[in-house]
This record gives C-alpha cells, structure tokens and sequence, in this order.
C-alpha cells in the first residue's frame, strides 16, 4: 500500500504512519477503527479515549465535513495522544488483560467522575505517569472509569474513589497504594516497584553477612539466571516481595547446592531452620502456593500505618494486645492460632498489637499495661475479650470463642446474658429477668474502636457507607 501522506496534513499513512511522532501501524480500516499498537501498549478503545479528550481538542471545530472518516479518526487520534501524553491508558473489557499481561508493573487509579478526590488526583496521576514514557514496556499507568467499567471495579473489591491498585505480572497485589497523592510521592513508590525483587549474592559466606534473621527469607540456588524455572521463581518473587525477601545464588559456586538441580528453601524470621521446597518449580501455580503459606504469616503485626488496610478487608478483628518485648506470647498465641484456627483464616484476621502503642483500646476494655497480655476481638461492633489467658492453650478453648462469635452467641451473650441451661421456674422468673437487666447493662460489651480507623471520608468517596 502506498504511503501517501493525510488529506489532514498530519504526515499519516495508510500503512505504517506518524502521528505525534509516534509510530503507528496498521491497515487504514485498523487505524480507523481504533486497533493500532503504540510501542507493544494496545489501545483497544480508542473510540471511547477520543470521544473523552474532543474537548481538549478545539481544532476539531475547524475540520471540513467533507474530510474523509479515516482521515478524521487520525486527526482525533492525534489529539488523543496528545492529550495522553502522560501514557495514562483507560482500560475496559476489551484490553484490561492485555495491557496487565504485558507489563511488569501497572498500577490503576479506580475512579468516578463525580468524586472530588478523583478530580484532585486526576492531574497528579498523569503528571506522575509522564516521568515513566520512556521504560513504557514495563510499567503501565492506568484508569478505570468505575461507573462506565463496573464489572471491573466490582471484580477487584472497589468500594471507595479513587483506589490506587497495583499489579505485578498480571496479578493483583494485595496491599494498595495509601500514601501521599502528589506527584513526587507517586513516583517515588513505583519507582521502588521496579528494583528487582530478588537479590543476588555471590556466596554463601556473603549471604550469611547480608540475610537478615529477623525476616522471612527465601533462598534459591540456581545453574543460571533463566529459564522456565527461573522465570517462575523471579515472577512469585515479585508478587510476594512485600512478604519475603528473596535471595538467589547462581554459578559453579554453588555446586554443591545444585547437585539435584535448581532448589529453593524457606528460612522463618528469628530461627536458623531451613525448609526445602520439594514441588515442581516448573508448576508456577505450586510454587507460588507454597511460598504464599510460607511467606504470609497466619498472625500479622497491626499498627497504625497499616491499619486502614486491614480494616477495609472487612474481617473481624481477633488480636492479642502484648508488650513489645513478650515474644513468647507471641510465638504461643501463633502456635495456637496455627492449631485452631487455620481453616477460620477466611473469616478473621489474626493480629498482634503492641500495647504501648494501642493504649486506647486498652482503655475501651478496661484495661491497663498491667493486664498484659490480654486478648479481644473487635467485630467492627463491639470488642470481646477472651474470658481467661489461662485458658489460651486449652485445646478448643481458642476455637470455641471465635466460632462463638460467627454463631453470634458472643453478641447475643453480651446483650442478653448467659444462655441459660434450662427454662427458669415461674417463681423465679421475675427475679431472673431483673437480673438479667442489670446483668445486661453491667456487660454491655465496648463499641469498636478498630472501625475508626477504616477509609477515612476526608480522603475518599466512600461507595458503601456502612461497608465495615
């Protein structure tokens, strides 16, 4: 096909063209209708990122009518580059998975038109997202318009604008971006997204120096840096890199390491033991499983930065309120929540509190430092408190009060009083049921006060009001 230059003057072909100084290929019916690769990103939906930006583009009142369809898709086209110059790409149904796919990193601002917070960030985000244009193949800066892309925001638990969600290799990381939304900020935190995920050391002399014992470290030794098996191990490190810290040692060095091939072994924080990973590292999905349970402890460690995070996962709050310095609590409170609870993790969030930090609850229960270590949940309702520490490590004791709070027992306990064992006799039923009132009024259980610390309304447009 020849490459005539466009009625509209803006230098564009009917093959390959230039629109912006971008290179554009494709057919005249592709370019036409909106499918055209811009450096490997695929703007699926053009038709729809146009129409958005014609107001920018006041030359679009000047076009004659009597200028060809093709030719006015280009000159639109050229507008929308400009005004996207930042490389902010709107995904939708038809490119969502694409652009995930083929980028290392994207990170997606969910957003609504009417909310004020997204109008703020709007600019900020795209200002941000033109310090990336050149290193484009590896991290996309994206939106999804929450209302015209509803399937997309429910499918990713989208419950306040904006949300700023990232995703590693196509798969969404859990830990959203809460911090400050200015332009620095932003790109300062991707920036930290793109150091690689695994480190290298050269023997294991120097990763005996470097690795840190007081995090969950992942070791893996390898005949070479690629490769299927490898590929799959630098792509879980990604995914999981605010969790472990990854380690990697390649070469005739690690001979020894490597007689029965690659292998990779799991070594817990505060201990010296080594756990070898014996599932397929061919098995993407194993390997990514077996590292998540290793990676991910059943206990986390709330504070106040990470506490609106946890609150908005929506899970009831089971948490051991400790001094700083009680470490054996600590590892007995994980030992029985490993023993008691491990199939309830869909239902609460296991938690250790410091203290001294969170005074404030212990003044909600009642209680001081002195009562340390103590133990509540926080259902978002009211709090709970585990009736006896004594108790902590008697089988079934743990469960019971959990399952006790799904069955609704523990509210209606507090409400209500004791279950009774068997009905009162009539002579004493007056007297039970005054009691009961006074009972019900001296246990009135203390409201919650985790769920103050949820999405605050000063930062975001909440979708659910009542959503904790």
């Amino acid at each position: 096909m020849s490459n005539s230059p466009d009625p509209a003057g803006f230098g564009c072909c009917f093959g390959d063209c230039e629109v912006k100084g971008i290179r554009l290929s494709g057919s005249s019916e592709q370019i036409a209708s909106g499918r055209i690769v811009r450096t490997s990103t695929i703007l699926r939906n053009v038709d729809f990122a146009m129409s958005e930006s014609m107001h920018s583009c006041r030359a679009i009142q000047d076009i004659n009518l009597g200028v060809s369809r093709t030719s006015l898709l280009l000159l639109l086209m050229a507008c929308y580059l400009l005004v996207v110059d930042g490389l902010v790409v709107p995904l939708n149904g038809d490119n969502i998975e694409a652009v995930l796919r083929e980028h290392e990193v994207v990170f997606v601002n969910f957003y609504a038109d009417w909310c004020r917070f997204s109008q703020q960030l709007k600019p900020i985000f795209e200002e941000a997202s033109s310090r990336f244009k050149n290193r484009e193949s590896i991290v996309a800066w994206a939106t999804v318009d929450c209302d015209r892309e509803a399937d997309i925001a429910q499918k990713y638990h989208v419950s306040k604008y904006p949300t700023l969600k990232l995703f590693r290799g196509g798969e969404l990381v859990k830990k959203e971006y809460r911090g400050q939304r200015s332009v620095d900020a932003l790109s300062l935190f991707i920036e930290k997204e793109l150091v690689p995920a695994v480190q290298n050391f050269s023997s294991n002399i120097e990763l005996d120096s470097r690795i840190d014992l007081k995090k969950r470290n992942i070791v893996a030794y390898f005949d070479q840096d690629a490769g299927p098996e490898f590929d799959n191990y630098r792509k879980v490190a990604s995914l999981l890199r605010d969790d472990c810290v990854f380690w990697l040692g390649t070469g005739d060095t690690f001979q020894p390491e490597l007689a029965k091939g690659n292998r990779l072994e799991f070594r817990p924080s505060n201990s010296y033991e080594k756990l070898e990973y014996t599932g397929g590292l061919a098995n993407l999905e194993t390997l990514k499983q077996w590292v998540a349970d290793k990676c991910v402890p059943l206990v986390r460690e709330i504070t106040f930065e990470n506490a609106e995070e946890m609150t908005e996962e929506g899970l009831p709050f089971l948490i051991l309120f400790r001094h700083p310095d009680d470490s054996e609590i600590d590892r007995i409170f994980a030992e029985q929540v490993a023993r008691e609870l491990y199939d309830q993790r869909s239902g609460i969030n296991c938690l250790y509190a410091d203290g001294k930090k969170f005074v404030h609850p212990l003044h909600h229960l009642g209680k001081t430092m002195d009562d340390l270590p103590i133990l509540a949940i926080d259902s978002f309702r009211h709090m709970y408190l585990f009736p006896d520490m004594k108790l902590l490590t008697v089988p079934g004791k743990l469960r019971q009060f959990v399952l006790d709070l799904h069955s609704g027992k523990l509210h209606r306990e507090f409400h209500h009083g004791p279950d009774p064992m068997q009905a009162p006799s009539s002579t004493s039923s007056d007297a039970a049921v005054e009691k009961g009132t006074k009972e019900t009024d001296r246990l009135q259980p203390p409201t919650s006060v985790f769920k103050q610390l949820k999405p605050s309304e000063t930062r975001y447009s909440l979708l659910y009001k009542d959503e904790l």
